[in-house]
């Protein structure tokens, strides 16, 4: 038998590289998010991220979180979110109970989570306030110049054969005040595009903004507001404060005529006191990308189905109603943002650090 000449040396390298190695991707698997409710349109950049970060494994579902599915997350550090259902007390056991209490939704609001039980749950929450105010803005926008110019009404026709003008008579956007409730992010770039119409722009909100104050924006009440715009457009969150907003009371305050635009929250809107505006004529026109009762509609295919709400199905047929389903934000801009953002948040969570944005628990 022919003797072999080891090279000791050359042993320890080797076996230091398959240690090396070993050690390596047990530090790949250490970390592990979790993303539930995971779209087609959003798989290219959850696979971006974590081409990025080869540190955290990452895994991912359609499925939206409930009691049910959130074992598949068994194992994880953390998850990502985004859904229309409510994250209940049950939701968020059922996660502790699998040792998760870090939760990154890939959206801004936060009404829909049960946060006294987060709170006993010791659950750490972050969010993306700001993905793209712009992909909002330019939608409401757009919306609200179409019902000026009646193009619902109009395009109905010429898809009719008709091809008379009278009486789709439009109005134009210089010729409007627009009243914005809620300076942030979004109203801003709102009013900004407004103006770039050519329109007066007013605002109102109980938190002002220091430039748009000195650039003399605002109106002292939501009152003034009213009596003054010939738009309304709503910038707001969805609190117990802003709970219906638009209603019987406010809507008699308002102009003859009015358009108003809804890109926020549904639940801003009492939908029965719109129809009964535009029953009576009182609403010009109405800009609906959220609905108080959308959850389990929005985001499904109802044709060959029975529509399941007979006062959605009524708004959506109406020619001065614009109704999108909650799509305002939905532009490959923001998705990636959302996205990107949130598994940033939950890596920084899972990883012991301060998130950028967090969202405040209880």
């Amino acid at each position: 038998m022919t003797e072999m000449n080891i090279n000791p040396d050359l042993v320890k390298e080797i076996v230091g590289q398959v240690l090396s190695e070993s050690q390596f991707g047990s530090t790949n698997s250490n970390k592990k998010i979790f993303a539930f409710s995971i779209r087609k349109d959003e798989e290219p950049y959850v696979k971006e991220w974590a081409s990025q970060h080869p540190d955290v494994q990452v895994e991912y579902t359609s499925e939206l979180l409930t009691p049910e599915t959130a074992k598949k997350a068994k194992g994880a550090d953390g998850v990502v979110v985004y859904q229309q259902l409510d994250y209940t007390a049950d939701t968020l056991q059922a996660l502790a109970n699998e040792g998760i209490t870090k939760m990154s939704l890939r959206n801004v609001g936060v009404d829909n989570i049960d946060m006294a039980k987060a709170k006993e749950l010791g659950f750490e929450i972050t969010n993306v306030p700001v993905y793209s105010p712009n992909a909002i803005a330019e939608h409401a926008a757009i919306q609200t110049a179409r019902i000026l110019r009646q193009t619902k009404v109009m395009d109905e026709k010429v898809a009719n054969g008709d091809l008379r003008w009278a009486p789709t008579i439009g109005r134009e956007v210089r010729d409007q005040t627009v009243g914005v409730i809620g300076t942030g992010h979004i109203g801003r770039v709102y009013m900004q595009i407004m103006e770039g119409f050519g329109a007066k722009v007013i605002a109102y909100d109980p938190f002002e903004n220091p430039e748009l104050k000195k650039q003399g924006y605002y109106v002292d009440s939501l009152n003034d507001l009213y009596a003054q715009a010939d738009v309304i457009s709503l910038h707001v969150p969805a609190t117990k404060e802003n709970f219906h907003m638009i209603n019987q009371d406010t809507i008699a305050k308002m102009k003859d005529n009015v358009v108003l635009v809804n890109c926020s929250r549904g639940a801003l809107v009492d939908t029965d006191a719109v129809i009964a505006g535009l029953d009576s004529g009182k609403i010009f026109g109405f800009v609906m990308d959220t609905y108080e009762d959308e959850v389990g509609i929005f985001n499904a295919d109802w044709r060959g189905k029975q529509f399941p709400d007979d006062r959605l199905e009524d708004l959506i047929h109406r020619s001065n109603v614009l109704v999108t389903p909650h799509t305002a934000f939905y532009t490959t801009h923001a998705v990636r943002n959302m996205v990107i953002k949130a598994f940033d948040n939950n890596c920084e969570l899972i990883n012991g650090k301060p998130a950028d944005t967090p969202v405040k628990v209880g």
